[in-house]
Order: C-alpha cells, then sequence, then structure tokens
C-alpha cells in the first residue's frame, strides 16, 4: 500500500503504523556499519525493505552511535551521492518515501533535491540554524529528536530529575523554534530519542510515558530497533539477536499512541504492528 506525506503527519489521528527501515551508509553505525556501505548493497538492501513493507527509508552517512565521531557535510554527500538518487527512484516505484538522517542543512538541501521527502534531524534544528528555514522554504517535515549531548559524549553520565517532563520540554522548544521559522506545526514529527543520553530506567520511562508525548499534539516516532537498552534487559549482547525485544518496545509504544517506527527489521515488525492495528481497530 502506498504512503503520502499527508498519511504520515495523519498518522497519530488515524493510527495507520508508520514503518520506517534503517538504511546506514557509514562504515561504523552500532548494529549494521560497513554492511550497506557501497551503492550496490546498500540499494539492494532498500529494495528488500521496501518489498517487506516499508513505508519510508531512512537513509543516512554520519553514524550517531554512542563515541562516534562528526562526518563533514562533504564526506556525507559524497557518500550518499551514488546511493540516494537510486534508493529514491526504487521507493517511488514502491509508493514509498525517503527521509534524509542529517543534522547539516547543506546534506538535506542535496538530498531533497535528489528526491527525499522527510528531514530526520537528531539535533532538532540545533546543530544547523539554516535546517529549520530549508524545511520551511520546501515545505517538508521534519523529526525533531531529543538528545542529551552529542553522539560522542551522550552515553558518559546522563541525569534526568524527570526524563519524560524534560524530554516533552524540550521537544515543546523546538517545536516552537521551528514555527518560528516557518515550519507549519503539522509539519513536526516528534521523537523522544530512545538510547540517546539515556540509561535504561529513562528509555523504560519513556517507553512508559508516550502517552504524554502524544499530547503535544504531532506524531511520535520511536526508535527502540537493536537498542543497548534492550540488550541490557534480556541478555542479548549481540544487537541482531534484539529483534524480540524491539518488537516489544515497539507494540508497547503503538499501542500508548506512537504512530511510526524506525527498525532495522521491517518485516517483523511490520507484522507485529499490522496485528496490533487490527486489533486497535475492533
Amino acid at each position: 500500500m502506498s504512503i503520502s506525506l499527508v498519511d504520515i503527519l495523519r498518522s497519530h489521528h488515524t493510527r495507520r503504523p508508520v514503518v520506517m527501515g534503517v538504511l546506514n551508509v557509514t562504515p561504523d553505525s552500532f548494529s549494521d556499519g560497513g554492511a550497506f556501505f557501497s551503492p550496490d548493497d546498500a540499494t539492494r538492501q532498500a529494495r528488500r525493505m521496501l518489498a517487506d513493507g516499508a513505508d519510508v527509508i531512512d537513509i543516512g552517512a554520519e553514524s550517531t552511535r554512542p563515541g562516534s565521531d562528526r562526518v563533514s557535510p562533504d564526506d556525507q554527500i559524497s557518500r550518499l551521492a551514488e546511493i540516494l538518487p537510486a534508493v529514491c527512484a526504487a521507493a517511488r516505484q514502491a509508493g514509498a518515501l525517503v527521509s534524509i538522517d542529517t543534522t547539516r542543512s547543506a546534506v538535506a538541501r542535496f538530498a531533497l533535491d535528489a528526491g527525499a521527502a522527510i528531514l530526520n534531524d537528531i539535533s532538532a534544528g540545533r546543530d544547523d540554524p539554516e535546517m529549520f528555514p530549508l524545511a520551511a522554504e520546501r515545505k517538508v517535515p521534519v523529526i525533531l529528536m531529543h538528545m542529551l549531548g552529542q553522539p560522542a559524549t551522550m552515553q558518559a553520565d546522563p541525569r534526568y530529575e524527570d526524563v519524560v517532563a524534560e524530554v516533552k520540554a524540550f521537544l515543546t522548544e523546538r517545536i516552537a523554534v521551528a514555527v518560528a521559522a516557518g515550519l507549519p506545526r503539522e509539519y513536526c514529527i516528534v521523537d523522544p530519542g530512545i538510547g540517546f543520553g539515556k540509561r535504561l530506567e529513562h528509555n523504560l520511562a519513556l517507553l512508559a510515558g508516550v502517552r504524554e508525548l502524544t499530547r503535544l499534539g504531532v506524531p511520535v516516532l520511536l526508535g527502540p530497533s537493536r537498542k543497548r537498552f534492550l540488550g541490557e534487559l534480556t541478555g542479548a549482547t549481540d544487537p541482531a539477536d534484539r529483534l524480540g525485544g524491539t518488537i516489544g518496545a515497539c507494540v508497547t509504544g503503538y499501542s500508548a499512541g506512537a504512530s511510526i517506527f524506525r527498525v532495522h527489521d521491517v518485516a517483523p515488525v511490520r507484522q507485529a504492528l499490522t496485528v496490533a492495528a487490527a486489533v486497535n481497530s475492533v
């Protein structure tokens, strides 16, 4: 079934689960670094996820794993140059969309020109003041994520008094900044940033607090896929062995009102969310 931007931006009202497949064009991402670094491998993986039911392919050329170093906009664009047009073409053919995972407006502009339709900014516009004006100019949605610090240091010693309240306040402020830059509020999507500057207890509190985040009135995206906290709970030390935990987190989040799910394993998560949505509709 094809999907449109309107479908995604209204998913919190319609309760249609949106599955976003992760495509890391990097040598060092925490779960699949190097696996899809070549154009052929990346395009093949994108087609596989589309066949498995991905509504969106989220492609990024900079690892944001804990301890990772930054990648310049020029290097990100170089990594994407051959891959992104092919992935966008495959997505169009499948009736799906492409989002670009970057905090740099130069990379975002390149990706939009190549056919991407959504900006996924883990800095929520803080890394580059031109990101929100670009989104407003192009009339494209932006995913605003909460992160404590930067990827290189975010897991050093994260502390919160009330993680749900603090994340909600941050996202409220970033929505206001985006709107002030000219982006319609309904073009904002929020992501509490599971695993980005959070301990196990913080991630669990955020999953339990999804309902509170939905009060912002925009779609809530969750990205728990293969994250370390799932291994801490289950004993699965290899990220590839955390599918069961990923499904559990996604279904829990969907039941609480989240509607967009960024995952590595598209087919089983799609199946689980299809069942959850069917039950929700009864």
